[in-house]
Protein backbone atom coordinates (compact mmCIF):
# COMPACT_ATOMS: atom_id res chain seq x y z
CA UNK A 1 0.00 0.00 0.00
CA UNK A 2 1.28 3.31 -0.98
CA UNK A 3 1.61 6.57 1.28
CA UNK A 4 -1.10 7.98 -0.70
CA UNK A 5 -3.49 5.12 0.00
CA UNK A 6 -2.55 4.62 4.10
CA UNK A 7 -4.37 8.14 4.56
CA UNK A 8 -7.36 7.23 1.92
CA UNK A 9 -9.34 6.41 4.66
CA UNK A 10 -12.46 7.90 7.31
CA UNK A 11 -10.72 6.11 9.98
CA UNK A 12 -9.05 9.10 11.58
CA UNK A 13 -12.68 10.82 11.80
CA UNK A 14 -13.91 8.22 14.47
CA UNK A 15 -16.79 6.03 14.14
CA UNK A 16 -19.59 8.95 14.87
CA UNK A 17 -18.40 11.11 12.48
CA UNK A 18 -18.24 8.11 9.82
CA UNK A 19 -21.84 7.39 10.92
CA UNK A 20 -22.67 10.73 10.02
CA UNK A 21 -21.35 10.73 6.37
CA UNK A 22 -23.67 8.01 5.92
CA UNK A 23 -26.40 9.75 7.24
CA UNK A 24 -25.65 13.21 4.99
CA UNK A 25 -25.72 10.86 2.02
CA UNK A 26 -29.26 9.17 2.34
CA UNK A 27 -30.70 12.56 3.69
CA UNK A 28 -29.10 14.64 0.51
CA UNK A 29 -28.81 12.86 -3.00
CA UNK A 30 -27.36 16.37 -4.78
CA UNK A 31 -24.47 16.05 -2.21
CA UNK A 32 -24.33 12.30 -2.71
CA UNK A 33 -23.97 12.75 -6.55
CA UNK A 34 -20.88 14.66 -5.34
CA UNK A 35 -19.38 11.95 -3.47
CA UNK A 36 -19.62 9.36 -5.46
CA UNK A 37 -17.26 10.61 -7.75
CA UNK A 38 -14.58 10.71 -5.43
CA UNK A 39 -15.31 8.01 -2.31
CA UNK A 40 -15.77 4.41 -2.44
CA UNK A 41 -17.42 2.51 0.17
CA UNK A 42 -13.89 1.06 1.31
CA UNK A 43 -13.56 4.69 2.88
CA UNK A 44 -15.37 3.53 5.83
CA UNK A 45 -12.98 1.57 8.26
CA UNK A 46 -17.04 0.47 10.19
CA UNK A 47 -18.16 -2.79 8.73
CA UNK A 48 -21.59 -1.62 8.70
CA UNK A 49 -21.35 1.42 7.28
CA UNK A 50 -18.77 0.09 4.45
CA UNK A 51 -21.72 -2.55 3.62
CA UNK A 52 -24.26 -0.06 3.41
CA UNK A 53 -22.58 2.56 1.11
CA UNK A 54 -21.61 -0.78 -1.12
CA UNK A 55 -25.51 -1.27 -1.40
CA UNK A 56 -26.01 2.55 -1.94
CA UNK A 57 -23.48 3.26 -4.27
CA UNK A 58 -24.51 -0.34 -6.41
CA UNK A 59 -28.29 0.87 -6.18
CA UNK A 60 -27.21 3.99 -7.80
CA UNK A 61 -24.74 2.37 -10.47
CA UNK A 62 -28.02 0.26 -11.72
CA UNK A 63 -30.61 2.99 -11.56
CA UNK A 64 -29.00 6.31 -12.07
CA UNK A 65 -30.46 7.16 -8.89
CA UNK A 66 -30.59 7.10 -5.13
CA UNK A 67 -32.58 4.95 -2.76
CA UNK A 68 -34.62 6.23 -0.18
CA UNK A 69 -33.66 4.67 3.33
CA UNK A 70 -37.06 3.00 3.46
CA UNK A 71 -36.39 1.13 0.35
CA UNK A 72 -32.83 0.74 1.52
CA UNK A 73 -33.81 -1.18 4.54
CA UNK A 74 -36.18 -3.28 2.42
CA UNK A 75 -32.78 -3.99 -0.03
CA UNK A 76 -31.28 -4.80 2.77
CA UNK A 77 -33.37 -7.09 5.04
CA UNK A 78 -33.85 -9.29 1.60
CA UNK A 79 -30.13 -8.92 1.15
CA UNK A 80 -29.77 -10.67 5.09
CA UNK A 81 -32.78 -12.64 5.23
CA UNK A 82 -30.85 -15.90 3.97
CA UNK A 83 -27.59 -14.81 4.99
CA UNK A 84 -25.93 -16.29 8.89
CA UNK A 85 -24.26 -12.89 9.48
CA UNK A 86 -26.73 -11.91 12.26
CA UNK A 87 -23.83 -9.34 13.95
CA UNK A 88 -24.13 -7.42 10.32
CA UNK A 89 -27.83 -7.43 10.37
CA UNK A 90 -28.15 -6.16 14.48
CA UNK A 91 -25.30 -3.72 14.05
CA UNK A 92 -27.16 -1.89 10.75
CA UNK A 93 -30.48 -2.35 12.84
CA UNK A 94 -29.35 -0.85 15.49
CA UNK A 95 -27.81 1.85 13.48
CA UNK A 96 -30.71 2.62 11.48
CA UNK A 97 -32.94 3.11 14.01
CA UNK A 98 -30.62 5.29 16.23
CA UNK A 99 -30.35 7.74 13.23
CA UNK A 100 -33.99 7.39 12.48
CA UNK A 101 -34.96 8.11 16.18
CA UNK A 102 -32.38 10.97 17.13
CA UNK A 103 -30.96 12.25 13.72
CA UNK A 104 -29.20 15.01 15.60
CA UNK A 105 -28.40 16.82 12.04
CA UNK A 106 -27.30 20.12 12.75
CA UNK A 107 -23.75 19.49 12.17
CA UNK A 108 -24.48 17.64 8.79
CA UNK A 109 -23.28 20.39 7.17
CA UNK A 110 -19.92 20.51 8.92
CA UNK A 111 -19.41 16.99 8.16
CA UNK A 112 -20.59 17.12 4.34
CA UNK A 113 -17.92 19.93 3.85
CA UNK A 114 -15.24 18.24 5.96
CA UNK A 115 -15.52 14.57 4.24
CA UNK A 116 -15.91 16.06 0.53
CA UNK A 117 -13.43 17.99 1.05
CA UNK A 118 -11.36 14.98 1.93
CA UNK A 119 -12.25 12.63 -0.82
CA UNK A 120 -11.68 15.59 -3.31
CA UNK A 121 -7.92 15.89 -1.98
CA UNK A 122 -7.59 11.97 -2.35
CA UNK A 123 -8.40 11.95 -5.80
CA UNK A 124 -6.11 14.44 -6.48
CA UNK A 125 -3.29 12.67 -4.70
CA UNK A 126 -4.59 9.60 -7.13
CA UNK A 127 -4.27 11.64 -9.72
CA UNK A 128 -0.83 12.87 -8.72
CA UNK A 129 0.64 9.41 -8.60
CA UNK A 130 -0.36 8.25 -11.94
CA UNK A 131 0.91 11.12 -13.23
CA UNK A 132 4.25 10.65 -11.72
CA UNK A 133 3.98 7.01 -13.42
CA UNK A 134 3.27 8.74 -16.80
CA UNK A 135 6.23 11.41 -16.48
CA UNK A 136 7.96 8.39 -15.78
CA UNK A 137 6.89 6.56 -19.25
CA UNK A 138 7.06 10.39 -20.82
CA UNK A 139 3.42 10.31 -21.60
CA UNK A 140 3.49 13.94 -20.88
CA UNK A 141 0.10 14.57 -23.04
CA UNK A 142 -2.10 12.44 -21.10
CA UNK A 143 -1.21 14.47 -17.45
CA UNK A 144 -2.92 17.79 -18.51
CA UNK A 145 -6.13 16.14 -18.88
CA UNK A 146 -5.39 13.58 -16.00
CA UNK A 147 -5.29 16.58 -13.40
CA UNK A 148 -8.20 18.20 -14.92
CA UNK A 149 -10.73 15.23 -14.25
CA UNK A 150 -9.41 14.99 -11.29
CA UNK A 151 -10.02 18.68 -10.03
CA UNK A 152 -13.42 18.01 -11.73
CA UNK A 153 -14.27 15.29 -9.71
CA UNK A 154 -17.29 16.06 -6.52
CA UNK A 155 -18.04 19.41 -8.42
CA UNK A 156 -21.86 20.32 -8.95
CA UNK A 157 -22.60 18.45 -11.87
CA UNK A 158 -24.55 21.02 -13.35
CA UNK A 159 -22.59 23.45 -16.23
CA UNK A 160 -25.61 25.72 -16.78
CA UNK A 161 -28.70 25.77 -19.39
CA UNK A 162 -27.10 24.85 -23.23
CA UNK A 163 -29.39 27.34 -25.10
CA UNK A 164 -29.57 25.53 -28.15
CA UNK A 165 -29.61 22.06 -26.98
CA UNK A 166 -31.33 22.17 -24.05
CA UNK A 167 -34.62 23.88 -25.26
CA UNK A 168 -36.73 21.03 -24.05
CA UNK A 169 -36.52 22.45 -20.57
CA UNK A 170 -37.92 26.18 -21.80
CA UNK A 171 -41.27 24.13 -22.88
CA UNK A 172 -41.06 21.99 -19.85
CA UNK A 173 -41.96 24.80 -17.93
CA UNK A 174 -45.49 25.39 -19.47
CA UNK A 175 -46.40 22.58 -17.37
CA UNK A 176 -44.30 23.19 -14.09
CA UNK A 177 -45.47 22.09 -10.91
CA UNK A 178 -46.85 24.74 -8.74
CA UNK A 179 -48.81 25.18 -5.66
CA UNK A 180 -52.08 27.27 -6.42
CA UNK A 181 -53.23 29.91 -4.41
CA UNK A 182 -57.18 29.03 -4.71
CA UNK A 183 -57.75 32.68 -6.43
CA UNK A 184 -58.49 31.94 -9.37
CA UNK A 185 -57.06 35.22 -11.08
CA UNK A 186 -54.31 35.31 -9.61
CA UNK A 187 -53.67 31.58 -10.37
CA UNK A 188 -54.45 32.49 -14.28
CA UNK A 189 -51.60 31.92 -16.74
CA UNK A 190 -51.04 35.31 -17.29
CA UNK A 191 -50.16 36.02 -13.46
CA UNK A 192 -48.86 33.19 -11.91
CA UNK A 193 -49.08 30.43 -14.38
CA UNK A 194 -50.58 27.95 -11.79
CA UNK A 195 -49.33 29.39 -8.55
CA UNK A 196 -46.19 29.55 -6.92
CA UNK A 197 -43.75 27.18 -8.40
CA UNK A 198 -40.66 25.29 -6.93
CA UNK A 199 -37.60 27.29 -5.69
CA UNK A 200 -39.87 30.78 -6.01
CA UNK A 201 -40.40 32.74 -2.87
CA UNK A 202 -43.69 34.89 -2.62
CA UNK A 203 -44.72 37.46 -0.43
CA UNK A 204 -47.78 38.68 1.14
CA UNK A 205 -47.61 42.86 2.47
CA UNK A 206 -49.91 44.30 4.83
CA UNK A 207 -50.15 46.72 7.17
CA UNK A 208 -51.08 45.06 11.05
CA UNK A 209 -54.11 43.36 11.52
CA UNK A 210 -55.02 43.17 8.21
CA UNK A 211 -55.07 39.30 7.15
CA UNK A 212 -51.03 38.15 6.45
CA UNK A 213 -51.45 35.23 8.90
CA UNK A 214 -54.83 34.48 6.90
CA UNK A 215 -53.46 34.31 3.38
CA UNK A 216 -50.71 32.39 4.51
CA UNK A 217 -52.94 29.72 6.33
CA UNK A 218 -55.11 30.00 3.17
CA UNK A 219 -52.29 29.29 0.74
CA UNK A 220 -51.39 26.65 2.75
CA UNK A 221 -54.98 24.76 2.63
CA UNK A 222 -55.46 25.24 -0.80
CA UNK A 223 -51.60 22.68 -0.87
CA UNK A 224 -53.32 20.44 1.31
CA UNK A 225 -56.88 20.28 -0.53
CA UNK A 226 -54.30 19.32 -3.53
CA UNK A 227 -52.77 16.29 -1.82
CA UNK A 228 -49.35 18.18 -1.58
CA UNK A 229 -47.27 18.02 1.99
CA UNK A 230 -47.27 21.45 3.95
CA UNK A 231 -45.15 22.92 6.98
CA UNK A 232 -45.93 26.22 8.00
CA UNK A 233 -43.52 27.81 10.74
CA UNK A 234 -45.21 30.27 12.81
CA UNK A 235 -43.38 32.69 15.36
CA UNK A 236 -46.13 35.17 16.66
CA UNK A 237 -48.99 32.23 17.19
CA UNK A 238 -48.93 28.91 18.72
CA UNK A 239 -48.91 25.54 17.06
CA UNK A 240 -52.79 25.11 18.55
CA UNK A 241 -53.83 28.41 17.67
CA UNK A 242 -52.44 28.05 14.00
CA UNK A 243 -54.03 24.36 13.91
CA UNK A 244 -57.47 25.92 14.55
CA UNK A 245 -57.07 28.40 11.68
CA UNK A 246 -56.38 25.12 9.50
CA UNK A 247 -59.50 23.17 11.22
CA UNK A 248 -61.71 25.81 10.23
CA UNK A 249 -60.53 26.84 6.78
CA UNK A 250 -60.79 22.69 5.75
CA UNK A 251 -63.91 22.43 7.51
CA UNK A 252 -65.70 25.60 7.11
CA UNK A 253 -66.87 25.89 10.81
CA UNK A 254 -65.72 29.56 12.28
CA UNK A 255 -62.53 29.13 14.33
CA UNK A 256 -64.32 30.01 17.53
CA UNK A 257 -66.68 27.62 16.92
CA UNK A 258 -64.00 24.35 16.33
CA UNK A 259 -63.90 23.11 19.68
CA UNK A 260 -67.02 22.72 20.25
CA UNK A 261 -67.43 20.88 16.87
CA UNK A 262 -65.06 17.84 17.22
CA UNK A 263 -66.85 15.13 16.00
CA UNK A 264 -67.78 16.88 13.02
CA UNK A 265 -63.95 17.83 12.30
CA UNK A 266 -62.36 14.53 12.54
CA UNK A 267 -65.03 12.75 10.69
CA UNK A 268 -64.03 15.78 7.82
CA UNK A 269 -60.32 14.19 7.87
CA UNK A 270 -61.43 10.40 8.44
CA UNK A 271 -62.20 9.88 4.51
CA UNK A 272 -60.20 12.58 2.87
CA UNK A 273 -57.08 12.82 0.77
CA UNK A 274 -55.62 15.53 2.19
CA UNK A 275 -51.80 16.27 2.11
CA UNK A 276 -49.98 15.54 5.58
CA UNK A 277 -48.90 19.39 7.90
CA UNK A 278 -46.81 20.08 10.18
CA UNK A 279 -47.23 23.26 12.16
CA UNK A 280 -43.65 24.38 13.74
CA UNK A 281 -43.52 27.31 16.35
CA UNK A 282 -40.38 29.26 17.47
CA UNK A 283 -40.03 32.18 19.64
CA UNK A 284 -39.82 35.53 17.83
CA UNK A 285 -36.46 36.12 16.74
CA UNK A 286 -35.14 32.63 17.65
CA UNK A 287 -35.44 31.03 14.67
CA UNK A 288 -32.67 31.79 11.47
CA UNK A 289 -32.87 30.17 7.77
CA UNK A 290 -30.61 27.27 9.22
CA UNK A 291 -32.75 26.47 12.25
CA UNK A 292 -35.57 25.82 9.55
CA UNK A 293 -32.65 24.28 7.14
CA UNK A 294 -32.31 21.75 10.06
CA UNK A 295 -35.55 20.74 10.64
CA UNK A 296 -36.27 20.16 6.96
CA UNK A 297 -33.77 17.97 7.13
CA UNK A 298 -35.12 16.44 10.48
CA UNK A 299 -38.06 15.48 8.35
CA UNK A 300 -37.21 14.51 5.90
CA UNK A 301 -34.98 11.76 8.07
CA UNK A 302 -38.76 10.40 9.24
CA UNK A 303 -40.02 10.24 5.61
CA UNK A 304 -41.67 13.96 5.36
CA UNK A 305 -40.83 15.70 2.44
CA UNK A 306 -42.63 19.34 1.90
CA UNK A 307 -44.53 20.22 -1.16
CA UNK A 308 -44.90 23.77 0.45
CA UNK A 309 -43.51 25.99 2.97
CA UNK A 310 -45.13 28.93 4.46
CA UNK A 311 -43.30 30.92 6.99
CA UNK A 312 -45.49 33.54 9.30
CA UNK A 313 -43.56 35.74 8.90
CA UNK A 314 -40.11 36.46 7.63
CA UNK A 315 -39.40 39.68 9.27
CA UNK A 316 -39.54 38.51 12.46
CA UNK A 317 -36.49 35.94 11.83
CA UNK A 318 -33.09 36.18 13.39
CA UNK A 319 -30.47 36.74 10.73
CA UNK A 320 -27.47 34.57 10.31
CA UNK A 321 -25.63 37.57 10.47
CA UNK A 322 -25.95 40.95 12.33
CA UNK A 323 -25.59 44.23 10.50
CA UNK A 324 -25.55 48.52 11.92
CA UNK A 325 -28.74 48.61 10.01
CA UNK A 326 -31.73 46.27 10.24
CA UNK A 327 -32.84 46.40 6.78
CA UNK A 328 -29.60 44.91 5.73
CA UNK A 329 -30.53 42.26 8.49
CA UNK A 330 -33.66 41.49 6.63
CA UNK A 331 -32.29 41.36 3.20
CA UNK A 332 -29.90 38.80 4.22
CA UNK A 333 -32.74 36.91 5.78
CA UNK A 334 -35.06 37.00 2.28
CA UNK A 335 -31.82 36.10 0.27
CA UNK A 336 -31.03 33.04 2.53
CA UNK A 337 -34.72 32.11 2.00
CA UNK A 338 -34.81 32.17 -1.50
CA UNK A 339 -31.25 30.29 -1.51
CA UNK A 340 -33.35 27.68 0.21
CA UNK A 341 -36.35 27.31 -1.80
CA UNK A 342 -34.12 27.27 -4.95
CA UNK A 343 -31.61 24.53 -3.08
CA UNK A 344 -34.73 22.28 -1.95
CA UNK A 345 -36.92 23.17 -5.20
CA UNK A 346 -39.96 23.93 -3.48
CA UNK A 347 -42.03 27.32 -3.07
CA UNK A 348 -42.17 29.26 0.04
CA UNK A 349 -44.67 31.62 0.84
CA UNK A 350 -43.88 34.52 3.46
CA UNK A 351 -44.99 37.80 4.74
CA UNK A 352 -44.10 41.13 5.38
CA UNK A 353 -45.21 44.36 7.27
CA UNK A 354 -46.15 47.19 5.42
CA UNK A 355 -45.12 50.56 7.32
CA UNK A 356 -47.51 52.76 9.19
CA UNK A 357 -48.23 55.04 6.61
CA UNK A 358 -49.92 52.21 4.31
CA UNK A 359 -52.30 51.70 7.40
CA UNK A 360 -54.14 54.81 5.24
CA UNK A 361 -53.26 53.81 2.12
CA UNK A 362 -56.18 52.61 -0.42
CA UNK A 363 -53.21 50.35 -2.15
CA UNK A 364 -50.17 48.83 -0.55
CA UNK A 365 -47.28 49.37 -2.68
CA UNK A 366 -43.82 48.35 -2.71
CA UNK A 367 -43.00 51.26 -1.56
CA UNK A 368 -45.07 50.02 1.82
CA UNK A 369 -42.53 47.75 2.31
CA UNK A 370 -41.47 48.25 5.68
CA UNK A 371 -37.40 48.82 6.94
CA UNK A 372 -36.19 47.21 3.68
CA UNK A 373 -37.17 47.80 -0.14
CA UNK A 374 -34.57 44.75 -0.60
CA UNK A 375 -37.20 42.17 0.73
CA UNK A 376 -39.08 43.32 -2.37
CA UNK A 377 -35.46 42.87 -5.16
CA UNK A 378 -35.48 39.02 -3.86
CA UNK A 379 -39.18 38.19 -3.78
CA UNK A 380 -40.49 36.49 -7.14
CA UNK A 381 -43.86 37.55 -6.39
CA UNK A 382 -45.27 40.16 -4.40
CA UNK A 383 -49.05 40.69 -3.44
CA UNK A 384 -50.70 43.17 -0.79
CA UNK A 385 -53.48 43.19 1.00
CA UNK A 386 -55.20 46.63 1.92
CA UNK A 387 -58.36 47.35 4.14
CA UNK A 388 -59.00 50.70 6.25
CA UNK A 389 -60.53 50.25 9.59
CA UNK A 390 -63.95 51.15 8.11
CA UNK A 391 -63.90 48.26 5.88
CA UNK A 392 -63.02 45.38 8.46
CA UNK A 393 -66.83 45.05 9.78
CA UNK A 394 -67.68 44.56 6.34
CA UNK A 395 -64.77 42.17 5.40
CA UNK A 396 -63.88 43.47 2.24
CA UNK A 397 -60.46 44.32 1.33
CA UNK A 398 -58.55 44.81 -2.15
CA UNK A 399 -55.42 42.83 -3.03
CA UNK A 400 -52.81 43.98 -5.56
CA UNK A 401 -50.42 42.64 -7.12
CA UNK A 402 -47.32 44.66 -6.70
CA UNK A 403 -44.40 42.55 -8.63
CA UNK A 404 -44.37 39.21 -10.47
CA UNK A 405 -41.40 38.23 -11.87
CA UNK A 406 -43.17 36.14 -14.46
CA UNK A 407 -46.34 37.72 -15.08
CA UNK A 408 -48.14 40.69 -15.32
CA UNK A 409 -48.32 42.76 -12.22
CA UNK A 410 -49.71 46.38 -11.47
CA UNK A 411 -53.04 44.62 -10.89
CA UNK A 412 -55.80 45.25 -8.46
CA UNK A 413 -58.93 42.56 -7.21
CA UNK A 414 -61.41 43.44 -5.03
CA UNK A 415 -61.54 40.57 -1.55
CA UNK A 416 -63.46 39.13 0.97
CA UNK A 417 -61.36 38.21 4.32
CA UNK A 418 -62.75 35.95 5.95
CA UNK A 419 -60.84 35.88 9.15
CA UNK A 420 -63.09 33.33 11.09
CA UNK A 421 -62.36 31.16 8.51
CA UNK A 422 -58.95 32.11 6.83
CA UNK A 423 -60.48 32.25 3.88
CA UNK A 424 -59.92 34.67 1.52
CA UNK A 425 -62.11 34.94 -2.09
CA UNK A 426 -61.95 37.07 -5.36
CA UNK A 427 -65.67 38.79 -5.73
CA UNK A 428 -67.20 37.07 -8.28
CA UNK A 429 -67.62 39.01 -11.73
CA UNK A 430 -64.85 41.50 -10.58
CA UNK A 431 -62.76 42.16 -13.15
CA UNK A 432 -59.37 43.17 -12.89
CA UNK A 433 -58.47 46.82 -12.40
CA UNK A 434 -55.03 48.48 -13.05
CA UNK A 435 -53.61 50.92 -10.28
CA UNK A 436 -54.37 53.81 -12.56
CA UNK A 437 -58.06 52.60 -13.12
CA UNK A 438 -58.71 52.09 -9.15
CA UNK A 439 -57.02 55.89 -8.97
CA UNK A 440 -59.87 56.97 -10.77
CA UNK A 441 -62.79 55.10 -9.35
CA UNK A 442 -61.45 56.36 -6.15
CA UNK A 443 -61.71 60.12 -7.99
CA UNK A 444 -64.89 59.24 -9.63
CA UNK A 445 -66.42 58.17 -6.04
CA UNK A 446 -65.46 61.12 -4.28
CA UNK A 447 -66.82 63.29 -7.51
CA UNK A 448 -70.21 61.57 -7.00
CA UNK A 449 -69.81 62.26 -3.02
CA UNK A 450 -69.42 65.77 -4.02
CA UNK A 451 -72.64 65.96 -5.81
CA UNK A 452 -74.78 64.07 -3.14
CA UNK A 453 -73.18 66.26 -0.66
CA UNK A 454 -73.85 69.39 -2.88
CA UNK A 455 -77.29 68.13 -3.75
CA UNK A 456 -78.33 67.78 0.02
CA UNK A 457 -77.04 71.11 1.16
CA UNK A 458 -79.11 72.76 -1.95
CA UNK A 459 -82.70 70.35 -0.91
CA UNK A 460 -82.11 72.40 2.70
CA UNK A 461 -82.12 75.70 1.06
Amino acid sequence: MNSFQKTSYFSHYGKEFQEKIFQSLLSDHNWSAQMIEVMTPEYFDVRYLKYLCTRFFEFYSKYKNFPTMQLLITIIRDDLKEGNDGILRDQIIDYLHRMKASPNIGDLDFVKEKSLDFCKKQALKQALEEAVKMIAAENYDSVVGLMKDALAKGEPHTVGHNFFEDYEARFALINRITCPTGLGPIDGQDILNGGLGKGEIGVVVAPTGVGKSHFLVHVGCEALKRGKNVIHYTFELSETQVGIRYDSHLCGINSSEIRENKEKVLEKYENSEFGRLIIKEYPTGTASVMTIRNHLEKLSMRDFKPSLIVIDYADIMRSSRKFDSLRHELKLIYEELRNLAMEMSIPIWTASQANRESAKSDIVGLENMSEAYGKAQVADVVLSLSRKPTEKASGYGRLFVAKNRAGKDGILFPVQINTAMSKLTILENAGEMTLEDAVNAQNQNLKQLLKQKWKEIRDEE
